[in-house]
């Protein structure tokens, strides 16, 4: 019997550049220092009761071992129908819907499917976290464009500038995490006739489709022909339904990239939660609950706005999403990171900093509140900010 020591072998490591997220630092931070947390964007109510009821008699109707590999039918057909009713093009739903365990894994698949060693992905800063990794993952090459600082508009010049023969992709996101800007049907055209004459994928990371403001509509690259035709539209159950552990969501895309997708989902998750999905699909024959999502997250927005009003920050303009961005430059000199480590600490309200969604950490005193809580809650932390 060998008496050498056990060794656990080193591995040279695919993401050096990553630790752990801003999210799980911040919600520790926020749990330690009992601070309401504002940070992560998940919500602190529960949903319908209709929908839990829905997944227990799915569960007692027997539909508890493995679906479909790309999701159900049922469930299928109803994503197919609510994108044909809302943005008016009719997906195919045995070809051209997949349902995935939540918005990231779709993310990544549809990046695993299409991104070869040395394409480039075009990606918009700031920007949701997940990206990047998964293009490294993919052996792709990240190209960072950033959204113009302050209005976090997408300026499609250095879009145009950044396309190269190697570009594969671009990911959009719309509404915008973190900025809760929107893209207009203008700014959407534009992509459409900046990609026309070549070959570029889109990836549309649309899972805030239900949460846009002030009677605007959100222009899903669905809407445009020749953007559906290029792109892979990702969205989310968790996020629509208040429901983000169950970490169900659905990708739409033409047959050609739906095979490719499915060819990579097949390996990494194979099926998503089978009751789940009984119970989504079920739900979905009311179109209720997302038809009335904007007005139940203005109330919010404007709930809290109307409190941080009352403070020194600045309110920057949040016409979509479950995020509130404000300018802390009348209340600190402090860099984002540190104040928001400061604002939980001392004042017990935890926010994210926007550097955190660049890569270079590009500090413009502006931090990220997510509004998607109990009205009580947000009343707890107005009182708490209103000591700024």
């Amino acid at each position: 019997m060998s008496s050498a020591p056990a060794r656990t072998p080193d591995v040279r490591t695919k993401l050096p550049a990553v630790g752990t997220t801003i999210f799980t630092v911040m919600s520790a931070l926020a749990a330690e220092k009992k601070a309401v947390n504002l940070g992560q964007g998940f919500p602190d109510f529960d949903c319908d009761p209709k929908l839990l009821e829905a997944v227990t008699q799915a569960m007692a109707a027997g539909h508890n071992q493995y679906p479909p590999m790309p999701g159900i039918p049922a469930l299928r057909e109803a994503i197919a129908a609510k994108i044909s009713a809302l943005y008016g093009h009719r997906y195919d739903p045995n070809t051209e819907i997949s349902v995935t365990a939540g918005a990231t894994q779709a993310i990544i698949t549809a990046i695993l499917a299409v991104v070869r060693a040395g394409d480039e992905v075009i990606v918009l800063e700031p920007c949701y976290d997940s990206y990047a990794p998964n293009i490294d993952l993919a052996g792709g090459t990240v190209v960072r464009v950033p959204l113009t600082p302050g209005s976090f508009r997408p300026d499609f010049d250095k879009i145009a500038a950044a396309i190269t023969p190697r570009t594969r992709a671009i990911i959009v996101n719309t509404p915008h995490n973190p900025s809760a800007t929107v893209w207009t049907e203008a700014e959407m055209r534009r992509l459409d006739e900046l990609l026309a004459p070549t070959d570029v994928l889109v990836i549309s990371d649309e899972v805030y489709e239900h949460m846009v403001y002030a009677g605007a509509r959100h222009e899903s690259a669905a809407r445009f022909p020749g953007l559906a035709a290029r792109t892979f539209i990702v969205s989310s159950f968790g996020k629509t339904y208040h429901v983000t552990g169950w970490k169900v969501g659905y990708v739409a895309a033409p047959a050609a990239l739906s095979a490719e997708f499915r060819k990579v989902h097949q390996f990494n998750v194979f099926t998503v939660n089978t009751p789940m999905q009984h119970a989504l699909a079920s739900y979905m024959a009311d179109p209720a609950p997302y038809l009335e999502l904007p007005a139940f997250y203005q109330h919010k927005r404007d709930l809290f706005a109307a409190g941080l009003a009352k403070t020194r920050l600045k309110l920057l303009p949040s016409a979509g999403t479950y995020f509130q961005c404000v300018d802390i430059s009348q209340v600190s000199d402090l860099g984002e990171s540190d104040f928001c480590q400061w604002l939980t600490s001392e004042i017990g309200v935890a926010a994210i900093p926007l550097s955190a969604f660049y890569a270079d950490g590009f500090d413009q005193r502006v931090v990220r509140f997510c509004f998607a809580k109990k009205d009580e809650t947000l009343q707890v932390a107005i009182d708490r900010l209103a000591r700024l």
